[in-house]
């Protein structure tokens, strides 16, 4: 009688001489599994309709209906204000896709397949959060351009743009890492989402996103002024806006600090969400597998 020897759930192969690296193999399963999830996208027309025109409906919303109603100082276009705060609101929004994808695949037994196979066992969580990271890529880009057709004429040159799409990826991966937590925790898709979206509403609508935080009441400012979605946005709009639209708002104590000071209580906060969430999607993961 012959015996089939057992494989090592989620675990590569160990490599033998002239073998690739385990890290190599690891990345290759990463690749492969952020692969299949963004081809969902292309074979579920729905989930690209959702995607694509929930932020633009956002845009031309805020644009059009609310923007005559907001002054802002020194004449600044209300659409300008706007964008960064659409920019990053989006991409938040976009990152709970995380959370209800890995709830979908655990309850339809997609996540017990691959236990059968000898592959890396952070592919299934980097792989699902870096296709989320590519699709919000794209996202972005299209926002910009619809953005542009709108009106939005950022002053922060090339360089400053570049830098503040960084940040708003950066924030949009370090989310994708605490969804994770959800959608591991989380029976079905629904449930994910169920949980998801009032945890982001009150970080996206409280905050200086679509409107200056001074007309809030005083707890609601206190918590919009120093939660960390209103200083990610900060940092946007200033790297965005440049001189020209952000000193304006800085003078009427709207846009509080330096580009730099901005820049790095973003990037800290996000370091920090990085830090927390990810080690805890894995082990929970871990124990849930």
């Amino acid at each position: 009688m012959t015996t089939t020897p057992a494989t090592v759930p989620f675990e590569p192969l160990a490599p033998g001489p002239g073998d690739r690296s385990r890290l190599s193999w690891a990345l290759a399963d990463t690749a492969v599994v952020a692969k299949r999830n963004l081809l969902r996208y292309v074979r579920v027309p729905s989930l690209l309709v959702f995607t694509f025109v929930q932020p633009i409906m956002f845009t031309l919303l805020f644009r059009y209906v609310f923007g005559g109603a907001i002054p802002l100082p020194g004449n600044i276009p209300y659409v300008n204000y706007l964008l960064p705060g659409i920019f990053v609101q989006t991409v938040l929004f976009g990152s709970t896709a995380t959370g209800v994808g890995l709830a979908e695949d655990m309850s339809a037994g997609l996540v017990d397949r691959f236990r059968s196979l000898p592959m890396a066992r952070m592919a299934v969580l980097a792989g699902r959060t870096l296709a989320d990271l590519v699709r919000n890529f794209v996202v972005v880009v299209l926002m910009a351009a619809v953005g542009f057709l709108v009106g939005f004429r950022p002053h922060g040159g090339v360089g400053g743009f570049l830098a503040a799409v960084a940040i708003v990826l950066a924030v949009a991966f370090a989310f994708s890492w605490i969804f994770a937590i959800v959608g591991l925790g989380s029976p079905t898709a629904e449930a994910a989402q169920a949980v998801s979206f009032p945890l982001i509403f009150p970080l996206t609508f409280a905050s200086s996103a679509f409107v200056p935080t001074s007309g809030m009441p005083g707890p609601l400012r206190a918590f919009a002024d120093n939660q960390p979605i209103t200083l990610v946005i900060n940092a946007v709009r200033r790297l965005m806006l440049g001189g020209v639209d952000s000193a304006p708002l800085h003078r009427a104590g709207l846009l509080p600090g330096s580009t730099a000071t901005a820049a790095l209580q973003a990037v800290v906060w996000i370091g920090a969400i990085l830090v927390v969430a990810a080690p805890l999607a894995v082990a929970r993961f871990r124990r849930t597998v």
